[in-house]
């Protein structure tokens, strides 16, 4: 492997965020310089300083000192690691760009493994896998392990990848890659990571898992991710993910999105009936109340939010679907019982029709996804 990169003239660029990372930043540093030791690449270091409150930028000064190679850039207020992240890859220079964590639980001597697909001309972004077979790890939290697998799992059922790290800290990309991504990236924290798989997979990207060590820190020594970040990555994978998932995938979701909205159009039958609202204005407010659910849930979590139109036209188009299907729901309905149906049946088949109906128009008229540039 060494003796393949000491044929090669490039550049790898690593981006370190950091936040209040005193006790580790330095020792992250001087192992990341290591290692373009008898390497015949250069190495190019950046490390974001989150707004830091305890002793890290002092520790980064002394070791920039040191390593000239070292660039700090500073955020005036704490953003999170996604900010962090964005800022640092948008100013790299390197023919390929990698991320390092700043606590010291990843080797970065492993990216000299991750490399390797990458020359070899066999992928455009390599993931570094905890999960993947290893002689030893270290053995701590069961739940924290658990909820990544089960994260890398849902992510995959959205992008149609087969990942078994989704969250892991060791991304390797061709610049190309990169640059395409990074100016496209929202996420401030840690949905950084379904958020950027989201789009090496919209991107058709040629993904390269390699195997990685990891030596994990407790919450006691300075972890920082919480559950909290586990529901938000949740959120993130279906709001970046779902709208360009496989067709199955996008029907299970909508199905949820049709529960929800039933529960509210009957939730708010109910409470306008006590507080006496007119039979008719209780209907029409509860099935305004349904159409608004639904069309906030297909934006955030479904589909695209101004796929094809500005945000006033694809309101116009929602209520003018709303209204179609409305009226197809009433005359099925009706049509139903005049051939003697009950009513229950009339009304299932009717909203079977309307299912259907439904999402036909928000997932090619009124959320019509682009097709996308594949990178290769």
């Amino acid at each position: 492997m060494t003796a393949d990169l000491a044929r090669q003239n490039f550049t790898l660029s690593l981006i370190i965020p950091c936040y209040n990372e005193e006790r580790t930043i330095a020792a992250c540093l001087e192992k990341t310089c290591s290692v373009a030791q008898g390497q015949n690449f250069a190495l190019e270091l950046i490390v974001v300083d989150d707004a830091s409150t305890d002793n890290s930028l002092r520790e980064l000064a002394k070791v920039a000192q040191k390593y000239p190679r070292i660039r700090v850039l500073k955020h005036p207020v704490n953003r999170g690691k996604g900010a962090a992240l964005r800022t640092g890859l948008v100013q790299a220079v390197g023919d390929f760009v990698g991320i390092q964590d700043a606590d010291d639980e990843y080797n970065p001597r492993e990216y000299l493994t991750l490399l390797q697909p990458l020359l070899n001309n066999q992928a455009d972004v390599v993931f570094g896998s905890r999960y993947l077979c290893q002689d030893s790890r270290y053995v701590l939290y069961f739940w924290h392990t658990w909820m990544n697998k089960f994260l890398t799992w849902v992510s995959n059922m959205f992008t149609n990848l087969d990942l078994t790290d989704m969250e892991t800290c060791y991304k390797l990309f061709r610049r190309a890659v990169i640059q395409k991504i990074a100016p496209q990236l929202k996420e401030e924290r840690f949905g950084f990571e379904p958020e950027i798989t989201a789009r090496v997979a919209q991107l058709g990207c040629r993904v390269y898992e390699c195997a990685i060590s990891y030596n994990p820190r407790s919450y006691e020594e300075g972890k920082k991710i919480n559950w909290r970040d586990g529901i938000r990555a949740l959120y993130c994978i279906l709001h970046y993910s779902a709208h360009t998932a496989p067709l199955p995938m996008q029907i299970i979701l909508y199905f949820f999105i049709g529960g929800v909205s039933l529960f509210v159009n009957v939730f708010c039958f109910y409470l306008l009936g006590r507080f006496a609202w007119p039979l008719p204005h209780a209907i029409a407010g509860s099935f305004a109340a349904s159409a608004l659910a639904n069309y906030l849930l297909c934006i955030h979590i479904l589909f695209q939010h101004k796929a094809r139109w500005n945000t006033l036209g694809e309101i116009v188009v929602y209520i003018l679907a709303v209204a179609v299907m409305g009226v197809i729901d009433y005359g099925i309905t009706g049509g139903l019982l005049a051939l003697l149906w009950s009513p229950l049946r009339s009304k299932f088949w009717a909203a079977a029709v309307g299912f259907v109906g439904n999402f036909v128009l928000r997932r090619w008229v009124i959320f019509p996804e682009k097709k996308r540039p594949i990178l290769v």
